[in-house]
């Protein structure tokens, strides 16, 4: 009976222990399988995370709990925000500390050393800091400083506006008062008369020349381009200028082109010329002659170049003419009704053409602006030195190019 019972418990015995063992073997199954699917989630979430912060706008940083980097978009390397494996700036470091302190998130704007793969200087940066689950926190940063130098431009650019609308403004309110005291005497009210006239025309050039550098500014503008023969764009103009250069007396003799073309917008090529001409004009003696060159020159560009007799331009100068109300003589400019915006509108124009405006120059000799197009059909380029192509008197000077720069607007 001993003997049976005895039996029957090691049967039973053996069945619980190959039960046991059955059911620790699925459990450990189950919790492999489990682990197995939260590393593939884990992985998932790895990967969609990776991607979403490389298809953010914004630089991108993720930290670890130790402040070690997880995840970090290209643009933080480049910029400099990480090194080695850590963020590289202090008050960067103090954000995240706070953030994880007292959660939420952080937005402030920084000044920062820049990456040495982008240059020297400093960039300003609009920071945000965010803190995450399990100690992660997400750092989001916009490198500002373009359009914070495009906001100043524009600033400047409305002072600037403000400041010479108000002379001609103030000038004609003033002959107004000044014609009404003086109604009993028909010279002085003709004297006056005229210099209102001269205002107005001034006023009326300035608001103009803003309205058309604003539209070339337009990141939208759209040229009306089609091929023009360069002869028909050169004869428009001095046509054009022909009133006041026979007003100054000071002859304009222009070179032919023959069948030299550019692909372009003719109304803002013939500006362009215009502008360049006016301004040769009011910095010309009477007496003196003015000429228009052109030529097929290299990398396919046409040249157009205005050469003057004129008073020239000392050197200092010469690196910001192309700049937007920059007058080289600031009392003869006005004299002679000049806006400040010519020779900014011509380096805009250039710059739409996928071309360039140069001016080379010698003080009391003249000036040579020269206005590059893109040709509009291969052409045989001519040789030529890459001083003035004029039969002007001007064998030494100074040569400065104006280009379209992305920091923003001249």
């Amino acid at each position: 009976m001993s003997d049976s019972l005895g039996i029957v418990t090691a049967v039973l015995l053996a069945l619980l222990v190959i039960v046991v063992g059955v059911l620790s073997f699925r459990l450990s199954e189950r919790a492999q399988r489990s682990s197995q699917e939260r590393g593939s989630a884990d992985a998932d979430v790895g990967s969609d995370l990776s991607s979403l912060l490389a298809h953010l706008p914004s630089t991108s940083v993720v930290l670890g709990p130790d402040d070690e980097v997880l995840r970090a978009s290209a643009p933080a390397h480049a910029l400099g925000i990480i090194r080695g494996g850590r963020l590289a700036h202090a008050e960067l470091v103090g954000l995240v500390v706070e953030a994880r302190l007292e959660g939420g998130s952080r937005a402030v704007q920084l000044s920062l050393p820049r990456g040495p793969a982008v240059g020297s200087g400093r960039f300003v940066a609009s920071v945000q800091v965010v803190s995450l689950t399990r100690g992660r926190v997400l750092i989001l940063a916009e490198d500002r400083t373009a359009q914070i130098r495009l906001d100043d431009v524009r600033r400047d650019f409305i002072a600037n506006v403000s400041h010479e609308l108000k002379t001609p403004v103030g000038a004609i309110a003033l002959l107004a008062e000044t014609i009404t005291d003086a109604a009993d005497d028909p010279e002085a009210v003709r004297t006056f008369a005229e210099s209102m006239g001269r205002e107005s025309r001034r006023l009326s050039g300035l608001v103009q020349d803003i309205i058309d550098l604003s539209r070339l500014q337009d990141a939208d503008v759209q040229l009306e381009a089609r091929s023009v023969l360069v002869d028909d764009i050169v004869d428009e103009a001095v046509e054009r200028a022909g009133v006041e250069a026979r007003a100054r007396d000071i002859a304009i003799r222009a070179g032919r082109g023959g069948d030299l073309a550019v692909h372009g917008d003719p109304a803002l090529l013939v500006t362009a010329l215009r502008n360049l001409l006016d301004n040769a004009l009011r910095y010309s003696e009477p007496g003196t002659r003015i000429a228009v060159a052109v030529r097929h020159g290299e990398d396919d560009l046409v040249e157009i170049a205005v050469v003057d007799q004129g008073i020239g331009i000392d050197p200092t100068n010469l690196p910001r003419v192309f700049e937007r109300f920059y007058r080289v003589d600031p009392a003869r400019s006005r004299q002679t009704g000049g806006t400040g915006l010519g020779l900014s509108i011509v380096k805009h124009v250039a710059a739409d053409h996928g071309g360039e405006v140069t001016v080379w120059s010698t003080p009391g000799r003249g000036s040579t602006f020269t206005l590059r197009i893109p040709a509009a059909r291969p052409t045989d380029p001519s040789s030529g030195e890459d001083a003035p192509a004029s039969t002007a008197d001007a064998t030494t000077g100074t040569l400065v190019t104006g280009r379209h720069r992305t920091e923003g607007p001249a």
